[in-house]
């Protein structure tokens, strides 16, 4: 396999580990962040019981992919993973006290340890979606990257409105996510109030990602660009704009399932046509683009990349065939029963 072949196809599988990851772990980033619109504590359990099975494993997405980074493209790892380091360590921070409290939170008596557990839950899931978009914000919007490939900015460079814009385009794009598999997952009360979520969030989602697509012309001009000349970008924004818009009438219907399924096309579309306008780039410096960290003066060596795409084609499929595994295990309606989280 050429180089050029090796290079591509990790940006191809990286791409697929991100979108992988927004559609498992979104859903239940979507529903803790939601956890806190209800005060009924039955309600609150049914939300819990819902995610619980799933939280750990879907995050295993997310490893496999910095682990991947870090693999075929260490310098940018290194980059990115310096350059947004403060930014990191509250995600990580945020993904361990959500975790914790999920498991906690059915364990404890006392109401402040309860209230504790709860809003950790929460702020948990808020904080993940928020700080991944701004990061993904900055990367089509470009850092600023030295000759030296190191990020020569600070934290409150990466907080600029673009790319704040694009953090509240992932936190609705989960909730939404979020509201849609509650609602497929509850019943009664809790499945109205999830339908509300659902479509309100729609709403959010639709006009927040059409703001961005806006901005993106003046912010992220060369990205656009390469999105317009792509077929693989105008396919991708294809099934982003069709499953968005079948999302709404799927929920308005009661169709969960199949508005969870156009809801998972949709960020799948969205994390796709953002790829391939990015490509062949990963880390756009806005100091020029002889600065910029592309897939091909980043990679590894091509015997790296072979050994590693051949490690990654035993690896992701019994990572597939587990999450499937789990999540027929556990399929059906969720109850606020005893034995739950």
């Amino acid at each position: 396999m050429s180089l050029i072949f090796l290079q591509t196809a990790w940006f191809i599988l990286i791409g697929v580990l991100i979108a992988g990851y927004a559609v498992l772990d979104g859903f239940d980033l979507g529903v803790g962040s939601l956890y806190l619109f209800t005060k009924d504590d039955t309600q609150r359990a049914v939300m819990r019981n819902s995610i619980a099975p799933f939280w750990d494993g879907n995050e295993v997405w997310l490893l496999t992919g910095g682990g991947a980074i870090f693999a075929a493209f260490p310098e940018v790892y290194a980059t990115v993973f310096s350059g947004f380091y403060l930014a990191l360590i509250l995600l990580l921070a945020a993904l361990i006290f959500r975790g914790t409290s999920i498991e906690f939170r059915g364990k404890v008596e006392k109401p402040g340890h309860k209230k504790f557990f709860d809003v950790a839950i929460f702020m948990g899931s808020i904080l993940p979606p928020v700080l991944l978009g701004v990061a993904f914000g900055n990367i089509m919007r470009g850092i600023p990257v030295d000759a030296a490939k190191e990020f020569s900015g600070t934290f409150f460079t990466l907080l600029n409105p673009y790319a704040v814009l694009v953090g509240l385009v992932s936190l609705v794009m989960f909730w939404m996510h979020g509201g849609i598999y509650l609602a497929m997952k509850s019943e009664g009360l809790l499945q109205d109030k999830a339908k509300g979520w659902a479509l309100r969030s729609w709403t959010a989602f639709t006009v927040l990602y059409a703001a961005a697509i806006a901005a993106s012309f003046f912010f992220a001009k060369a990205r656009m660009d390469a999105f317009i000349s792509s077929p693989a970008g105008w396919a991708f924004g294809a099934v982003a704009v069709l499953g968005l818009f079948s999302i709404r009438c799927a929920v308005k219907a009661g169709n969960f399932g199949r508005a969870f399924i156009y809801s998972s096309l949709t960020i799948i579309g969205v994390i796709g046509a953002a790829a391939a306008g990015l490509f062949p780039n990963l880390v756009p410096s806005t100091y020029g683009d002889e600065f910029s960290l592309t897939v091909m003066n980043s990679s590894s060596s091509q015997l790296t990349l072979s050994v590693m795409l051949l490690l990654a084609g035993i690896g992701v499929p019994i990572m597939l065939v587990y999450s499937i595994y789990i999540y027929r295990a556990f399929r059906g309606k969720v109850s606020a029963s005893e034995e739950g989280y």
